[in-house]
């Protein structure tokens, strides 16, 4: 492991945004959307990344193709997930310069540079970072927004500080109730909203929640948030707010746009609602749910009739660890245990594989479910709310026996 201080200098050393065109690779991948239109280039033409598939350049929104994900539990970082709100994002950053406010409800403003954020205890853990519309795309009827696959989502390793430990430097008045977050992203135009996010403060104080300054062992892409970002284990990346740059400890609760306006979901079960249905009652989304996937084959494979196939994936348990898997060859009527691999700690994708014997040459669904520690599993049919938020059905793969 290079040395905190030098992952930080190798970061500010790579970061130049070239100011050319996007140029599409000529593979196109082509998600099965219900609603079509699932065709999408791959790219090779942001720094620090390798293929990508382009959701939209400016700002960018890069997906991690889903093969890679079968790579292992965490994701590189050149094949991580961007997305970003706004379009006016630095193209460089000078580490040497950098400076985190803290400032608001708290006895001694600061405003730490990076040398300053390594004083403090370092801190790991794995932890996935997922889209809030990730599979957005699958949503039926369609939804605005960005037609997301099932790449917007990535594991690493993250490293950094305790938000708390920061904190309790500043110290926090008896007034303070919640603290809000903010990056260097701009609005474009003079009354865009400024990108900010916030936790209360009971959840802000919580062991898990970090500044992180590097990820799977190396500084933070720039596309990522470096130099620094808050990683909120379990929660939507919504309030992972990237290059962060101003902590303001509030003495009431944050009303800005980006909490009380947008990123809302229904207050139902898997945030589930009707199209068209009126009157419910919309809440901040938070928690992610549990996941699971196929990461060894995809939709169309074709596999031996009544022989044995291994498979293998990835499952998440959301907001807490995960406490088995379950694989089916017959649609979900049937399931049998899977094998669990190595637990990276209950915010980390985790390994599972399985044997399963096939049925009968003809047509198949594969699908695959997991249940969390809390015992939340994955339901058998899709949510749906008009933002096209926190969906986690039990994902089906179609295969064909011969």
């Amino acid at each position: 492991m290079r040395s905190r201080r030098a992952i930080l200098v190798e970061g500010a050393g790579a970061l130049a945004v070239a100011a050319t065109s996007v140029r599409a690779a000529p593979q196109t991948p082509d998600f099965p959307f219900p609603g079509g239109n699932g065709a999408r280039p791959l790219t090779q033409d942001f720094p620090q990344k390798g293929a990508m598939v382009l959701q939209r350049s400016r700002p960018p929104m890069l997906e991690t193709p889903f093969a890679d994900f079968d790579r292992g539990v965490f994701t590189p970082n050149d094949k991580f997930f961007v997305r970003w709100h706004w379009s006016d994002i630095p193209t460089e950053i000078d580490a040497k310069s950098y400076r985190l406010a803290v400032r608001g409800q708290v006895q001694n403003q600061l405003s730490l540079t990076l040398p300053d954020l390594l004083q403090f205890p370092r801190v790991e853990l794995a932890a996935v970072n997922q889209c809030s519309g990730n599979s957005r795309g699958f949503f039926e009827p369609r939804v605005p927004g960005g037609q997301w696959g099932n790449g917007a989502m990535g594991n690493a390793r993250w490293a950094g500080v305790r938000l708390r430990d920061v904190l309790e430097k500043a110290g926090v008045k008896s007034s303070a109730v919640a603290v809000r977050f903010t990056g260097l992203d701009k609005a474009p135009v003079s009354d865009g909203p400024q990108f900010q996010k916030s936790l209360s403060l009971d959840h802000a104080r919580q062991p898990e929640i970090l500044i992180a300054y590097a990820m799977n062992g190396a500084a933070l892409p720039l596309l990522n948030g470096y130099p620094i970002r808050l990683v909120v284990p379990g929660w939507y990346s919504t309030y992972w707010v990237k290059m962060l740059n101003d902590i303001e400890v509030l003495d009431a609760p944050d009303d800005n746009f980006w909490m009380k306006t947008a990123y809302l979901v229904p207050d139902t079960p898997h945030a589930d609602m009707k199209p068209g249905q009126t009157g419910v009652v919309m809440v901040p989304i938070s928690r992610m749910l549990p996941r699971s996937f196929i990461t060894n084959l995809g939709p169309s494979a074709r596999l031996k009739a009544g022989a044995r196939a291994s498979l293998r994936g990835l499952a998440m348990g959301g907001d807490s660890g995960v406490a088995k898997v379950e694989i089916s060859s017959d649609g979900g009527k049937s399931w049998q245990a899977a094998k669990l691999g190595a637990d990276e700690g209950p915010y980390s994708f985790r390994r599972w594989t399985a044997e399963l014997t096939m049925g009968g040459a003809g047509n198949t669904m594969l699908a695959v479910r997991c249940t969390n520690s809390k015992g939340d599993a994955q339901p058998d049919q899709s949510n749906w709310n008009g933002s096209g938020y926190m969906r986690n059905v039990v994902e089906q793969t179609p295969v064909t026996l011969v």
